[in-house]
């Protein structure tokens, strides 16, 4: 990292820990449900802070990483198989341009990592649901999940990077991954997905090395009895929310990956995405029942994004932009919702 990236880092760690934070003492002062209108609220204020960031970046993106002249653009665009051609600019108009580029590739990988976190979402009402937690302790368990989810997507999105940089030939795997879990989930969209407590991997693993208090009912994630620590239901829910999450990585990254190389862009996309997924997971929760034909179109997301990986030269040969993956990706999910409004799911007595 240099200067430029270790700085503007900095602030949007110092400033994305600073909200979770106020969120925490502020308005999570006690366990409580969230009403409708809550999730609501909170998910404007997630949604309109990363448009705000996307803003920031068409006016001010290069200061990630510091261009000055459009020699400086042009080793960026190497660099990151940026989809632009700034031969011929002045400095001001190729590093215009290239605030633009990155802009989009920042709202394009937030709205795939948004969209997908859906079906996160739905699997963390299964787990909740599956291991009986109180709707009133929802809200710590994911706030400290995201935190946990903050970290891990560092370490993976930053090693995942380096590593493309090393191999290219990793974008094919990543790009083959993501082609078979689209499939998979288009043939598994109507399946009824269960959890099976006593089996789970984390439940079997803690119960096998820590002394857990399987009768206590609170929001603590430890308790001391008899001189003794114990661990928590709740807590065993926190550790399967982030053993989701990191398999849930493993899709979602590589497919920011596809609009993008820039490991900060990756980063910023995923985290705003993230914050959001708690309003996100209360709203859903009241609605989802609506929007049945997300499913279909998160596959077909999935695996347009695969297929973009694995033929990535002959994209970028007949001149597919960023602009056009950002097309493509809201015209599914528009496809996606509008099909669910226009034929409503048959309810049947």
């Amino acid at each position: 990292m240099n200067v430029n990236e270790i700085l503007f880092f900095g602030v949007f760690i110092f400033l994305i820990a600073g909200m979770l934070l106020f969120d925490l003492g502020v308005f999570n002062k006690s366990s409580h449900v969230i009403s409708y209108k809550e999730a609501i609220f909170w998910t404007f204020i997630w949604v309109g802070l990363s448009f705000a960031f996307f803003v920031l970046l068409k006016t001010h993106g290069d200061l990630i990483h510091g261009p000055t002249s459009t020699a400086d653009v042009k080793e960026l665009i190497i660099k990151y198989d940026h989809p632009l051609n700034v031969e011929g600019y002045t400095n001001v108009d190729a590093i215009s341009a290239y605030r633009t580029n990155l802009s989009l590739e920042f709202l394009t990988g937030y709205l795939i990592e948004y969209s997908l976190s859906v079906d996160n979402v739905f699997v963390m009402i299964l787990i909740f649901t599956a291991f009986g937690i109180e709707k009133r302790f929802y809200k710590r368990i994911l706030f400290w999940g995201i935190a946990g989810a903050i970290i891990m997507r560092f370490v993976f999105i930053f090693l995942s990077s380096a590593l493309i940089q090393r191999f290219e030939w990793i974008l094919l795997v990543f790009g083959g991954l993501l082609v078979f879990t689209g499939v998979q989930m288009f043939r598994n969209r109507n399946k009824e997905e269960r959890i099976d407590t006593a089996k789970h991997p984390v439940v079997k693993f803690t119960s096998k090395h820590f002394r857990v208090d399987a009768n206590y009912i609170g929001q603590k994630f430890w308790i001391r009895k008899n001189g003794k620590w114990f661990m928590t239901p709740i807590f065993i829910v926190l550790l399967i929310i982030e053993f989701t999450d990191v398999i849930f990585a493993v899709d979602s990254v590589p497919a920011i990956f596809a609009i993008t190389k820039d490991p900060f862009i990756v980063f910023f996309s995923n985290i705003f995405a993230i914050i959001g997924l708690r309003s996100l997971f209360f709203l859903v929760s009241n609605i989802m029942a609506k929007f049945h034909y997300l499913k279909e179109g998160l596959s077909v997301l999935l695996t347009f994004i695969g297929v973009k990986m694995l033929l990535h030269h002959w994209f970028e040969s007949i001149g597919f932009t960023t602009s056009d993956s950002l097309l493509v990706v809201l015209g599914i999910l528009l496809v996606s919702i509008a099909a669910s409004v226009a034929f409503p799911k048959k309810k049947y007595v």
